[in-house]
């Protein structure tokens, strides 16, 4: 790992000044953190106290409910069957029993009475009758007003709750007393509860059994009411483990809880790792959950096998200590940072800045930016050296730029492709560009013809640069040139049909012509398909170039424009690939030069604008077609249909003259459709 000399000498400065600071703030948050849990202990016993004192509460009046309700029974002010009184006591005890839910009467044969608070604004009276209206529920629902009750609807409703199922009827009614009991199933539906109840004797004749139910949505309002800290929550558990109650304000009868249950898993653990454990006392540990620590507290509550437990994040009381500390951090960071700008700005100004400036220019010696590099001088003697020293190493090298692709050399660099044998098999396209009658163009002008020939070589060169090709070498009065490599291009082919297009339109409006004034013409071909590409050579002198069958076939192509007198041919590969974007037409099936076997050779007409394809290129490719089929006559006819439209088209005019030639010889059953090339 290696640092700035301006980093090093401010480090050194800082480091002393660091060192003493945190030694200081360490002592003092030691202190604070102890300071801060004392204070999160005593927001967790006041909380308990709150809970404990709320479940006793909630415990004594469902006992003291049941008590007052049994009595009436038993000493006979009330009778079981007595439906008016019933319902009155029964709603009596919901109105001044604040945390009731339900009470309830079961009768031995599976009647079934009760009394039923909807939230704080309606109370229902239901009954379950085995005699009158039996399988159906009446339901009387009331609205509580000031002082009072009003009666709102009567309606009835299919159901099949049997309280002679229930748990806590089938126990009570062989029972001498009442006992506690968990609830789930109500004639409405699950609804978590526990229930007070137990049996009704007169006369020692068991009438049935009485139950007062407490639905968990009552503690869970109340644990809302709570305040655990600003983030913190409390939850009440059994002994399993199972959520009791969690904070919900808007819980009630009618809204089940929808609680924030994110810190339940760390009120569970620290149920498994309290484990058993007896008396009142309070278990506290810390821990941790997705890299933040908690403060839990777990204390067994005034009721068979619950527990409360609280869990308050211990940001909630170290974050006012945190802030302080980063204020003195801060405080003590600026002051050292302060004292070390001085010998940072020094050592900046004097060696990093200069320094910077000569790694900025190898830089660009790196990336082959030669006529960006530029001498700085300095102070030091050694700085001002080793500039001047990349200076001159820029201007040897930016000598030879012109007998490489820079841009080559560039994206080589970038992909950090090293200067050694080596290639890989890709799909790209290759195109050979020639001058048309170069040979005797140049017997002609002698030396004049260097002149034109780089005016021409510039101009093909700027259009393939310009498409995003690579240009391999000159060969001559030939330009070779690839897409695809060393930077990947998904539309190679059709970037290089753009290309060759372009050449042709540029190389005319340049105007560039020969001795007779004629304007240059020129011949390419453009074939596609896996070919070997990188540093072909030896260790001694390399080319990054393309080799294969793909490529020798483009050359190959570019000499049979002579033959057929077109300018640009492609082959079956490229055709297929730039379907739909460019306009082509198939030529001919040819044996090329080295070549035994046939392969379709189309002429690339042009970029395609939507319209339908010309007449002429119908005409003749339905020419082809017979013609492939021996169906001369019919051929002759198509190809003359074509020349019509598209007068002197030399492949029509051959086309034409074989179908002629084979209507008057005939062809034998060793005939091919396919032309045999025999030059280059």
């Amino acid at each position: 790992m290696t640092v700035s000399i301006r980093l090093a000498v401010s480090a050194l400065v800082l480091t002393a000044i660091l060192l003493t600071a945190a030694a200081s703030s360490l002592l003092w948050w030691r202190t604070a953190e102890s300071i801060s849990r004392q204070l999160a202990s005593t927001i967790n016993e006041q909380i308990v106290a709150a809970v404990r004192k709320e479940v006793s509460a909630i415990v004594g009046e469902a006992r003291a409910a049941h008590t007052a309700i049994r009595t009436l029974f038993l000493q006979n002010v009330l009778d079981t069957r007595e439906a008016d009184k019933r319902e009155f006591v029964f709603l009596s005890q919901l109105q001044s029993q604040a945390t009731i839910s339900w009470v309830a009467f079961g009768w031995p044969d599976g009647s079934f009475f009760a009394a039923h608070k909807l939230g704080d604004g309606h109370l229902e009276m239901m009954e379950i009758s085995k005699t009158d209206h039996p399988g159906q529920r009446r339901i009387d629902e009331y609205r509580v007003i000031p002082g009072d009750i009003e009666f709102e609807t009567r309606r009835f409703e299919p159901s099949d709750f049997r309280v002679i199922n229930q748990a806590w009827f089938k126990t009570s009614m062989g029972s001498n007393g009442p006992q506690w009991f968990r609830v789930l199933d109500h004639p409405i539906g699950p609804r978590p509860s526990i229930a007070f109840a137990g049996p009704i004797d007169v006369y020692q004749e068991r009438q049935g059994v009485l139950a007062v139910v407490i639905e968990y949505t009552r503690l869970s309002r109340f644990l809302a009411q709570l305040e655990v800290g600003r983030t913190g929550t409390a939850f009440i558990l059994d002994k399993s483990g199972e959520l009791i109650a969690a904070p919900d304000k808007d819980a009630d009868e009618l809204h089940p809880a929808h609680s924030r249950i994110d810190m339940l898993p760390l009120a569970r653990m620290a149920m498994n790792e309290a484990g058993d454990r007896g008396g009142d006392d309070a278990w506290r540990r810390r821990l941790s959950s997705d890299g933040a620590a908690y403060e839990v507290a777990l204390t067994p509550l005034p009721f068979p096998g619950w527990s409360l437990v609280t869990v308050i994040p211990e940001a909630e009381f170290l974050a006012p200590v945190e802030t302080t500390l980063r204020r003195l951090v801060i405080g003590l960071a600026v002051g050292a940072l302060l004292a070390a700008l001085l010998s940072a700005m020094l050592a900046r100004s004097v060696i990093a800045a200069p320094l910077a400036r000569v790694v900025g220019e190898i830089r660009h010696v790196e990336n082959f930016a030669l006529d960006q590099v530029r001498r700085h001088p300095s102070r030091l003697a050694e700085i001002a050296s080793l500039s001047g020293a990349i200076a001159e190493m820029a201007a040897g090298l930016a000598a030879f730029r012109k007998f490489i692709p820079a841009d080559l050399v560039r994206s080589l660099l970038r992909q950090g492709i090293e200067a050694k044998p080596g290639g890989s098999i890709q799909e790209l396209t290759v195109m050979f560009i020639d001058v048309v009658g170069f040979t005797g163009l140049s017997e002609r002008m002698g030396d004049r013809v260097v002149p034109l020939l780089s005016r021409y070589l510039d101009v093909a060169s700027e259009v393939i640069v310009a498409h995003g090709g690579t240009i391999d070498k000159f060969i001559g009065d030939a330009v070779m040139a690839f897409w695809g490599a060393p930077t990947a291009q998904a539309e190679h082919a059709l970037l290089c049909c753009r290309a060759a297009l372009a050449c042709r339109q540029a190389i005319e409006a340049a105007g560039v012509r020969d001795d007779q004034g004629h304007l240059l013409q020129i011949r390419i071909g453009i074939n596609s398909g896996r070919m070997l590409v990188g540093n072909v050579g030896s260790e001694l002198r390399l080319n990054y170039t393309v080799i294969g069958d793909a490529v020798n076939v483009a050359s190959r192509l570019e000499g049979a424009n002579k033959h057929y007198a077109t300018q640009i041919l492609i082959g079956a590969e490229t055709k297929r690939l730039v379907e739909g974007a460019m306009v082509t037409r198939e030529i001919d099936r040819i044996a090329v030069y080295g070549r035994t076997e046939g392969l379709a050779v189309y002429e690339l007409i042009g970029s395609a604008t939507g319209d339908a394809r010309p007449a002429w290129i119908i005409h003749y490719e339905e020419g082809l077609l017979k013609y492939r089929e021996r169906d001369f006559a019919g051929a002759r006819y198509c190809f003359e249909a074509a020349l019509r439209q598209r007068p002197h088209d030399r492949p029509a005019e051959l086309m034409l003259e074989r179908c002629k030639l084979l209507e008057q010889s005939g062809a034998d059953d060793e005939w091919s459709p396919v032309a045999t090339l025999r030059s280059k």
